[in-house]
């Protein structure tokens, strides 16, 4: 798999967290950068590549052209799929009609658009660029235009939100016939805006109460459309998951390129520098930016495997990871276990464990009791 970190923005969202950038002064160093970060990593996926990411920032502030030349060089130095899946993250702003004719042109087959909220309200609160309409009408010209594979992005959690605007939220967003719909609860991170005015007391921290209604009527209301609550913030129609996020949580390998881009091989995971300018600085002299690589012990590696399986609806097969590393959860966690599942927070069938949907409520505070 390859994730291509794209840090450009247009303004900053008032909760992201992410790497961005908001000016696009260096977008033509960025590009060969890219490009020579390929070149210089082109033997780290020896493999037939399945799916390739553009992920953000905003990869929508990026011209067909832009992306073109980084498709062709992806296609250049590495093996393809035949079925390869490329994502382009995009906001509803960004896709006209010939934007978006155009990415089908040169290979990009999924959008991942990054809706938010069909509420205007909450999009100002947000500090989103676009508004409702738009949202909408994004996601019904990408569909005409010949883009089926679609996942929308929504947040739940905003002080704006009630329950009876939530539901309207989730309505409006089966209506528009997308496959895949990733809904995430607001979190306040440091160092975002979001985080001074609730530190500021301007607004209240985010009410982990109501936020757990909303995700029991998120799951009750998708689920009952038709979608697979396939992870605990992706719905999906059947067979429409996420290739690419799949493979993170089935812990497979991944290149990451651009700056603060993670790379992961199962056993050593690396990443760039956090800094556009320190990234072009190396790369443009073809020089790598990795910031740091940590190889992760057997402890570390089934920690992880039992993480990002729990998180799924395909479970942590905990034999899987005995074999790979040799730690038995079953032993080492056999009481905690035990009292999860007679709390029916946990489900335990032949060697694979599961998150019941009140457990996935609970997914961090689980995780954290059952890692070794």
């Amino acid at each position: 798999m390859l994730y291509i970190h794209v840090p450009f923005c247009q303004q900053a969202c008032s909760y992201c967290d992410f790497y961005f950038v908001t000016s696009l002064k260096y977008k033509t160093e960025y590009i060969q950068a890219i490009q020579n970060e390929i070149l210089l990593r082109k033997n780290e996926i020896p493999e037939n590549l399945p799916t390739v990411y553009f992920g953000g920032g905003t990869p929508s502030k990026l011209s067909l052209a832009d992306i073109e030349k980084i498709l062709s060089t992806v296609y250049t130095h590495f093996k393809i799929s035949n079925n390869v899946e490329i994502t382009l993250e995009a906001n509803p702003e960004d896709l006209t009609y010939e934007y978006v004719k155009g990415l089908i042109n040169i290979g990009v087959n999924r959008l991942s658009i990054g809706i938010q909220s069909f509420d205007d309200r909450e999009l100002q609160f947000m500090n989103r660029a676009h508004n409702a309409q738009k949202a909408e009408y994004s996601v019904k010209l990408s569909q005409d235009i010949g883009i089926e594979n679609i996942s929308i992005d929504l947040i739940y959690g905003s002080p704006l939100l009630t329950e009876f605007l939530w539901e309207k939220h989730l309505e409006k967003a089966i209506s528009l016939n997308v496959p895949h719909i990733s809904a995430y609860n607001l979190t306040v991170e440091p160092h975002t805006a979001l985080y001074n005015r609730v530190q500021k007391g301007i607004i209240a921290n985010v009410d982990e109460e109501k936020s757990a209604v909303y995700f029991n009527i998120l799951s009750e209301t998708l689920v009952q459309s038709g979608f697979e609550h396939y992870e605990i913030s992706n719905f999906a129609l059947p067979q429409k998951y996420s290739k690419h996020n799949t493979g993170y949580w089935k812990y497979l390998p991944y290149l990451g390129l651009g700056p603060s881009a993670h790379s992961f091989n199962t056993h050593t995971r690396s990443w760039n520098t956090r800094n556009l300018n320190t990234y072009l600085t190396y790369l443009l002299k073809n020089e790598l930016s990795i910031e740091e690589k940590e190889n992760l012990s057997l402890q570390q590696q089934a920690n992880e495997y039992l993480m990002l399986g729990l998180r799924t609806q395909w479970g942590v097969d905990l034999s899987t990871v005995k074999n790979k590393t040799g730690i038995d959860f079953f032993y080492a966690k056999s009481i905690e276990i035990e009292q999860f599942v007679s709390r029916n927070l946990l489900s335990v069938q032949k060697n694979n464990l599961y998150l019941t949907h009140n457990g996935k409520l609970l997914a961090d505070y689980i995780t954290q009791k059952l890692i070794v």
